[in-house]
Order: structure tokens, then sequence, then C-alpha cells
């Protein structure tokens, strides 16, 4: 994908996040083949389901919602069920299938995570150093303390406003479709100190992108857009979505090189499956091949000291400290972790079940994703 292409997607999410598009225009095939083993079968309503599975009658209530009930749930677009790595059950909704690219929103985190992941695993990075950001480096700079380990814990201590109670105020519109567009590190990254590092959680996908300014850094020392573009695009193909068969990956990047990667990545339901099953077998590919180091999973999976419901850019099945919601803490096992997006997009891993499901769709986060949530936690443990 081009700059200019890339751009275009990126305001069509705009409009998406304010209401001012329809969302099917959210939705592009890339042409990737279907699984070998995937069979259609007959649809269910207007459902195309793919892979029926043999499923107990409470689990295949809660698809029906999900599916059905929009007025509750909002629009569901797919839903995969794996457990250990077969799947069991995988259908889309009108106009959606297995070719279907889907925007990733705040699901793209993780896999930024596990970039930095394979660039620490490679000696490039060092977790607990100052993260290596030019406009931090003078001297009597506060931000010059910032860690890596504290920007993946949402814990950086800089200036953020993730969500306003009018979209357009948000850092991270300004940042993604305003003032900051064609630069968006520059602009996350000349955010001011408010906090110590480490002392407060602030969730913001500014951080991510300071995170893929990092990484672009640490492949090429050009200031090239389309250099800096082609350096992480050939390393995600080659050191994660290669190996793992995710072909349809396709991150977004700004005027300036950088990726979005806390926000716009585009992918079918079936690689975001595979990203899934990937983080369950701790780094490892289906065939056994490691692609980042069991540490960095267990760092990825370790509760912040600020958030225990947060890990490294991943969400964990724990309570966060200001009574907020992300899974559902105490009624789930407590080893599953989540990868979560924007309007409902989630892969969902337990590993002690051996489960990987994903659900993308649009659900408005105030009164359909709870439903939404709720529906998911009902359908794990009817699995």
């Amino acid at each position: 994908m081009n700059l200019k292409t890339s751009r275009f997607a990126s305001l069509t999410a705009a409009l998406m996040l304010c209401g001012m598009v329809p969302p099917l225009l959210a939705g592009c095939s890339d042409g990737a083949d279907p699984a070998p083993a995937a069979k259609v079968e007959a649809g269910d309503g207007q459902r195309q389901v793919i892979v029926p599975g043999q499923l107990g009658q409470p689990a295949r209530l809660v698809i029906d919602e999900l599916f059905d009930d929009r007025g509750t749930m909002g629009e569901t677009r797919a839903l995969l069920v794996l457990r250990n790595g077969v799947p069991v059950y995988e259908a889309y909704g009108p106009g959606y299938g297995p070719d279907s690219k889907l925007v990733s929103w705040s699901m793209a985190k993780s896999i930024t995570a596990v970039l930095i992941g394979i660039l620490v695993s490679d000696g490039r990075l060092v977790l607990d150093d100052p993260a290596p950001v030019p406009a931090w480096q003078r001297p009597g700079d506060p931000r010059g303390t910032i860690t890596l380990r504290q920007l993946l814990n949402m814990a950086s201590g800089l200036e953020h406003v993730e969500v306003a109670e009018q979209a357009w105020e948000a850092d991270t519109v300004a940042m993604l479709f305003g003032d900051g567009a064609q630069d968006m590190a520059g602009f996350a990254e000349a955010k001011p100190p408010i906090a110590a590092p480490g002392e407060q959680f602030n969730y913001s996908t500014a951080t991510s992108v300071i995170l893929s300014d990092i990484i672009a850094r640490a492949l090429t020392d050009s200031k090239v857009p389309e250099v800096r573009q082609q350096a992480v695009l050939n390393f995600i193909d080659g050191r994660l979505a290669g190996p793992l068969g995710m072909r349809s990956l396709t991150p977004e990047f700004d005027a300036n090189g950088t990726m979005i990667g806390g926000s716009i990545m585009h992918a079918t339901a079936r690689d975001y499956a595979r990203f899934g099953e990937f983080l369950r077998r701790r780094g490892q590919t289906a065939d056994g091949v490691r692609l980042v180091s069991e540490r960095w999973i267990d760092f990825m999976l370790t509760p912040s000291p600020a958030n225990r419901g947060y890990g490294g850019h991943i969400w964990l099945n724990h309570a966060q400290p200001n009574g907020d919601v992300a899974l559902w803490p105490g009624q789930g096992p407590a080893d599953l972790f989540a990868c979560l997006g924007h309007q409902g997009q989630f892969i969902i891993v337990s590993p002690g079940d051996s489960l990987t499901i994903v659900r993308l769709g649009i659900s408005t986060d105030d009164e359909q994703l709870p439903a939404v949530r709720e529906a998911l936690r009902r359908l794990t443990t009817a699995l």
C-alpha cells in the first residue's frame, strides 16, 4: 500500500470513527486464498457459515445473538473459534468472507509489541534502557528516562487524551487525522510529561506510534519516508507475517513513513486468528519455529505495575484500578488475555482452554460493546 492510498484509507477510518460514513466502507478483499481445509456450508440465514463445527446449544445460542441481534450487539462481520489451532466455527456476516480485510483498530498495538520484542531478542533494543527517541535526549529533559517497558505498559507519564467527549478534541484524532497526521511520531513525541515514568497508566495510541518510530529507526538510518516504510514492511514480512502465513496483513503509514502501529492495520479474520494462535503458542509458529523469545511473551502477559488489567500492549483478565472493564476478571480464566480494538474488535486467547476466538464488527462503545463483551464471555465458557 503506497502512502497516498494509505492516507485515503486512514481518512475513511477517521470518518467512521466520527460516524460519518457507512460501516461497509471498511471491508475490502485482499485476494488471499481460503485455508485448504475450509468448506462453505449452507448459509445460516444471511450468515455465511464456513466451518459449522460440532458446538453445543449454549455456544450456538450465543453465536446466534452475536450475528442476529444487531440492535443489542451491533454488526458482527466475522467470528472464528479455534481449539488447539483447529477451526471449530467460522462464519461471516453479509458482504464479508474469508478474503475480506477488516480494520484492526487497537488490536494493532499487540502486533507492534511483538515487533519490538523481535528487535529486543535481536539485541537491537533493550527493554529497560531509555527509549531511543532523539527528541528526548537533550540534557535535563525528563522524558529521556522513559524506558521501552514503560511505553509498552502505557505508563510513560506523557500527556495524552485518548478519548474526548467530542471526538475531534482528542489527541488521538488530532494525531491520526488532524494537525499531527503528516508526522504522527513527531506529534506524539512532543507531548510534555505530566507524571513520572511508570507512575500512571494512560492508555495512548500515540504511545504505540512512538514505538513504531523506534522500530523504523532501529531498522534504518534513513529519513526518507519511502525507505522507512519499506524497511518496516520488509521486517514485518520476513520476521512475523511471512513465517505465520499472515499474507493479508497490511499496516498503514503516515507521510513520514512511520507505521500507524497503534490503530490502523488491516487483515482477514483468519490472519488475526493466526496471530492469536502465535501468542497462545508463546511466540512459535504452528510448525514450532520460534519468532520471538518466550521471555518476551512472559513480559507481554505480566501485569503492568500501574494497571494489573494491562500487560505489554495487551489486555489481561484482571481488575483495573480505575474500575474500567476490558474483559471479565473473576468470571473467566485468570490466564485469559486479548487484543482489543475500537468498535468491538477482539482476539481472545484462553491458553488453559486451548481456545482462540476472533470477533470483528461494528458495535457502539457505550451501548453495544458491553453486550458483545458479555456474549463473548458466555461463548468462552460454553465452548
